[in-house]
């Protein structure tokens, strides 16, 4: 996706409300910490360092989600498939992040491209005007950031989900799952499941190392015998 903008700071705007969009077959707006966290500001933390980053920033179940990966992988059209289940997008292109004084990251879209999303062979879609305002945010957390590439067939992807990356953004790593992308594949399904493991695994819960612990002890028990 490609626009031509300026670089510009977003300081305001009305925060999304929470609401059923008309359009037939969408799902309703997920919401989770709403209240936790204002659109417009960072209370009570002070703003430091900020960039500017290719790719697409969405609320998925209260996940700040960063998607990033090459030009026409498919982020675009993946962020509108989440915003049709329900999801919220917060930028689309270029992801203004701002990294505060406790190093946490916040994103937001520049002014001139708020709430928009390209997608080739349609164009420019306004976001709130066709799904509502509950379909957006201003500025959303950043938790986790999503690597989309081209499924390589000689190279070895995590089949567990034991392997935990991270990546760096200003001065603050942030945790990264690489997505291999080839036809068949529902990456916006897969993105969603993507946050609800992250808020089990923040809450404790981690299913690759459960199964990894039973099988550590079922081979334990079968070398007793």
């Amino acid at each position: 996706m490609h626009y031509h903008h300026a670089r510009a700071r977003t300081s305001g705007g009305a925060r999304g409300s929470r609401e059923r969009t008309s359009l037939p077959g969408t799902a309703q707006r997920h919401g989770y910490n709403d209240s936790a966290q204002p659109d417009h500001d960072l209370p009570g933390k002070e703003a430091g360092p900020s960039a500017t980053i290719h790719g697409v920033l969405v609320d998925v179940y209260g996940i700040g989600m960063l998607i990033t990966g090459g030009s026409g992988i498919g982020k675009s059209e993946t962020a509108l498939e989440l915003v049709k289940r329900g999801h919220r997008l917060v930028a689309d292109d270029a992801v203004e992040i701002r990294q505060t004084s406790d190093n946490s990251l916040y994103g937001s879209a520049p002014d001139l491209i708020r709430h928009l999303l390209e997608i080739r062979g349609l164009g420019i879609l306004n976001v709130m005007t066709l799904f509502g305002a509950g379909a957006v945010r201003n500025q959303m957390h950043i938790s986790l950031v999503v690597k989309l590439e081209n499924w390589q067939q000689d190279k070895q992807y995590d089949r567990l989900g034991l392997d935990e990356e991270t990546t760096k953004i200003i001065d603050t790593e942030v945790p990264l799952l690489t997505v291999p992308v080839r036809p068949g594949r529902n990456l916006a399904v897969i993105l969603e499941v993507a946050a609800m493991n992250f808020r089990l695994k923040r809450m404790g819960y981690n299913a690759a190392q459960q199964f990894t612990n039973k099988l550590t002890e079922a081979i334990a028990e079968d070398d007793f015998e």
